[in-house]
């Protein structure tokens, strides 16, 4: 029996296995288009633009404001500037379907 704080990780490969059993397109075509995908995603994001899926989610930019924070081993402040960070919006349907398993 599974622990229930054990969460498995499905790997790129794994996921690219299984996409290629259901649809019954070759692994390394699929591949190229998890690759491609990842490619576009991330390239939106560094160009400030969000991308949406319906019923899925949306990967976003969020602004982070400058902030003081303190090294306690030297007891000095630090200033971190105000930055975007790359984030994952779920769904208000694919979160629903997650809490229900």
């Amino acid at each position: 029996m599974l622990n229930q704080n054990y969460h498995y990780k499905m790997t790129k490969a794994e996921v690219v296995e299984e996409i290629s059993e259901r649809t019954g397109i070759e692994k390394l075509v699929v591949q190229e288009a998890v690759e491609s995908f990842f490619k576009v995603v991330k390239g939106s994001l560094v160009k400030n633009e969000n991308v949406y899926f319906r019923g899925f989610g949306s990967f976003i930019v969020q602004r982070r404001a400058e902030k003081v924070a303190r090294n306690i081993s030297k007891n000095t402040q630090i200033t971190i500037p105000a930055h975007n960070i790359p984030k994952f919006k779920p769904a208000k349907s694919f979160v629903t379907k997650v809490k229900n398993g």
